[in-house]
């Protein structure tokens, strides 16, 4: 079986929903039929998607269990059952990382002869990319390791976390003020608060949040939502403020459907608000046409570097809600964005990374190509 991704939409309620449905074929992973694109980042397609009937897509779903699949394939929990994959299976898992998307760690050095004469501008994930998943999203903390990394490469190069989670909340994790935040999906981006010498003046007090109108109607949702919850062990609502997060990571996987259907119930009184989901969490948002892909745009416009082609940005994260911003890199023929993951995916990113130690490394061999002085020691790859 491979996974199809799909965005559905509902025309009559507003509602669009990014799922996965199951295909049948000769293997278990679903790959892109694409090399990694040549410097300096190369155009093409990357994952595919397709439009279909709402109702007649979550009918299908309901009935052949289409949605529990979805959510099964976005556990990676289940990635502790790698090792037991078949000779066959593993041959499509290196082929994917070594033809397809490989490491960026072993094409660094083309990643740097890319960028050779561009400004880099780097936009990271926080989430599975700078910290690991973890049962409790809010202890979701990144290592101090890795925070003293960041904090160097921002003093190379312009750095953005673009998360999921409300702004607030990621600048709690990472506590870093020469950073650019895009909480929310992007919908809720500031500036840094801390002098950099990358920071314009068109940038002071930089504050944009074009989701404001929404914030009662998600504030209400929310509430319901934890009523609603309530009866089901183990789920957590979270409020991104511009955003809500439905965690099931915890919840038995034989209530999976009836949570799923609690939410579309509250979500389906609400045209204006669209129901996604990533990894482990189903994620409400407003309808408006925003997302991580415009967040990049928005804050390589705010640096300047809207129109230009020196410009080299580098996008890493491992949800599907970052392949909005994978898809305008190579829309832009701009830089590279790396997915993290240790498993096959459909994905726009050019090249991989396994996990957030990987990450760290990355990042490490960036700061030691442009100052070596800032770090006393060569990195250790983990």
């Amino acid at each position: 079986m491979t996974n199809q991704n799909v965005v559905v939409s509902d025309t009559k309620s507003g509602i669009n929903m990014s799922i996965t449905v199951a295909v049948s074929n000769s293997s278990i992973f679903a790959t892109t039929a694409q090399k990694p694109p040549p410097a300096p980042g190369g155009g093409g397609g990357g994952g595919g998607y397709i439009s279909i009937s709402r109702k007649k897509i979550l009918k299908d779903l309901d009935v052949n269990g289409g949605w529990i699949e979805s959510m099964r394939a976005s556990s990676p929990t289940h990635v502790k059952s790698l090792p037991s994959l078949s000779a066959s299976d593993d041959h499509h898992q290196n082929s994917w990382m070594q033809l397809h998307h490989p490491s960026a760690l072993d094409m660094f050095d083309q990643i740097i002869e890319a960028s050779k004469g561009k400004q880099i501008v780097m936009f990271l994930d926080y989430d599975g990319t700078l910290s690991p998943i973890v049962e409790d999203p809010d202890k979701a903390f990144m290592s101090e390791a890795m925070r003293k990394t960041v904090k160097k490469l921002a003093s190379c190069f312009p750095t953005a976390i673009v998360s999921g989670r409300c702004r607030d909340k990621v600048y709690g994790f990472i506590r870093l003020a020469e950073l650019y935040y895009a909480g929310s999906h992007g919908m809720d981006i500031k500036g840094p608060t801390k002098s950099s010498k990358f920071k314009k003046a068109v940038n002071q007090g930089l504050l944009f949040q074009p989701a404001s109108e929404f914030l009662p109607m998600i504030d209400e949702v929310y509430q319901q939502l934890v009523e609603k919850m309530k009866s089901t062990p183990g789920a957590k609502v979270e409020n991104n403020k511009f955003c809500i997060s439905v965690h099931f990571r915890c919840v038995d996987e034989k209530q999976w459907n009836d949570l799923a259907q609690e939410v579309k119930s509250v979500v389906k009184e609400y045209p204006m608000l669209r129901l996604t989901q990533g990894r482990k969490v189903l994620e409400i948002r407003p309808t408006i046409k925003w997302d991580k892909g415009k967040a990049l745009e928005f804050l390589l416009e705010s640096l300047g570097y809207a129109n230009c082609s020196d410009v080299f940005p580098i996008y890493i994260g491992d949800d599907r809600t970052d392949e909005d911003a994978f898809k305008v890199l190579r829309e832009r023929n701009q830089g590279f964005g790396i997915l993290v993951s240790k498993i096959p995916k459909d994905t726009h990113a050019s090249y991989s990374l396994r996990e957030p130690s990987e990450v760290m490394y990355f990042l490490q061999r960036l700061v030691q190509w442009k100052r070596p002085s800032l770090l006393r020691r060569r990195p250790c790859r983990v």
